[in-house]
């Protein structure tokens, strides 16, 4: 129905990357990476978006970045239906496909699950962002670590646990893993579901 509402599907998901987002610009191969639109689309709602006035955009190092304009008349109205846990573009792991996270996830051996949190999902009050359980070399997790920074623009916080000390610690409800469970998380990796969850599951 909202996309009825507001005219296009492609609208509704960039007004939520955007209002979601309020203090991060985005450049366009990315917003088209993480609406999973055709570009077109996306370079004409962009135009459509900027000559209302929604978001604005500046050019770094080449790029063109685009990013919600927090003095548009309406930003805080359109942020009050936009903004919240049960938009599509929520979070990172919300807006990718699922096959771009499997291309992430498969330069990664020996990892048994990975957990989204902190900055992932807006709501989330964890200081980590990344949660990888498993014994993956230590080169893996820095490539891994480092392109999602470079396509996030920012530095992520992350822990690495083995298996078992994982496990030990989820039965014994151990303070950090609980308080990491029981807030807004989202699954993107659990092979023997020792986690209990479906993957891409969201905890609210």
């Amino acid at each position: 129905m909202i996309d009825t509402l507001f005219g296009s599907k492609t609208r509704v998901k960039l007004l939520y990357l955007f209002l979601n987002n309020p203090s991060r610009a985005f450049y366009v191969r990315e917003i088209t990476r993480r609406v999973d639109e055709q570009i077109n689309s996306v370079r004409r709602e962009l135009a459509n978006m900027l000559s209302v006035g929604v978001i604005k955009s500046d050019s770094v190092d080449n790029k063109l970045y685009y990013e919600v304009d927090q003095n548009y008349t309406h930003y805080k109205s359109l942020k009050q239906i936009f903004e919240g846990k049960d938009s599509p573009a929520d979070t990172v792991a919300e807006v990718d496909t699922a096959s771009q996270w499997a291309k992430r996830i498969r330069k990664l051996n020996g990892v048994k699950a990975i957990l989204l949190s902190g900055g992932f999902l807006s709501g989330s009050r964890s200081k980590i962002d990344i949660l990888i359980i498993g014994s993956p070399a230590k080169s893996q997790v820095k490539k891994f670590i480092q392109d999602l920074e470079e396509d996030e623009h920012r530095s992520l916080h992350y822990t690495v646990m083995a298996y078992d000390d994982f496990y030990y610690r989820m039965s014994i409800k151990d303070k950090f893993i609980s308080e990491m469970l029981d807030g807004r998380h989202r699954v993107v990796l659990d092979t023997d579901n020792i986690i209990q969850q479906s993957d891409n599951t969201v905890k609210d």
